[in-house]
C-alpha cells in the first residue's frame, strides 16, 4: 500500500468513527432497509430494492467525490495528483448523473407499469 492509500483509508476511518460519534448519528446516518417485500405488490417491493440499490450507489459514488476533493487538496500542487483527483471528481460526478437518470427511469416505469395492470 502507498502512503497516498493509507492516508486516504485513515481519513475515511476517521470520517466514519466521527460521524457515528456525533449526537443523533443514527438519524443522520441512516442505511435504508428492503420493506415491503412479502407483501404481495410488486410495484411496491421493486420501488422498495431499486430505491435502496440506488441510495447505495450513490453513497458509493458520493465517497469517490470525496476522496478526488481530498486528494486534490492535498496534491500540493503536484500535476499527476491533480491529474488523478480531476479524474476521480468526473468519474464520481458522472456516476451521481447516471444514478439519477437510473432513478427517474425506473420511477417512471414501475410507475406506469403499476398504473396499466
Amino acid at each position: 500500500m502507498s502512503k497516498m492509500t493509507k492516508n486516504l483509508l485513515s481519513f475515511a476511518i476517521i470520517l466514519v468513527v466521527s460521524v457515528l460519534l456525533v449526537g443523533n448519528a443514527q438519524a443522520a446516518l441512516t442505511v435504508p432497509s428492503v420493506n415491503n417485500i412479502g407483501t404481495g405488490d410488486i410495484e411496491t417491493a421493486a420501488t422498495s430494492i431499486i430505491g435502496t440499490i440506488l441510495t447505495l450507489l450513490g453513497l458509493v459514488a458520493l465517497v469517490i467525490v470525496l476522496i478526488g476533493g481530498f486528494k486534490w487538496m492535498t496534491s500540493g500542487g503536484n500535476e499527476e495528483k491533480v491529474g488523478e483527483a480531476k479524474k476521480l471528481l468526473g468519474a464520481g460526478i458522472i456516476g451521481l448523473i447516471i444514478i439519477f437518470a437510473a432513478w427517474a427511469i425506473a420511477t417512471y416505469v414501475v410507475g406506469n407499469v403499476g398504473n396499466s395492470i
